[in-house]
């Protein structure tokens, strides 16, 4: 009787909406927080939280940042 066989059209319409949504937000977020996109630490990153926290010393730091220096010269 309301049927014209418009399946696209009214609610049909806002649910193909959610559902392209929500596969967006599925896989274009990363794995972690949803919404909140991390960076991967670099290795210099990694080296330079080590040399905060006191894990490693100014001469190991050093050391380290020369060795990752030349490597990214290469």
């Amino acid at each position: 009787m309301f049927y014209d066989g418009y399946h696209l059209w009214g609610m049909h319409l806002i649910w193909w909406f959610i559902w392209l949504i929500l596969l967006f937000w599925i896989f274009a977020t990363p794995y972690g927080v949803p919404g909140q996109r991390k960076k991967k630490d670099s290795p210099l990153d990694i080296l330079q939280k080590r040399f905060a926290s006191g894990q490693i010393t100014k001469e190991e730091y050093h050391e380290s940042k020369k060795m990752l220096e030349n490597d990214s010269a290469k």
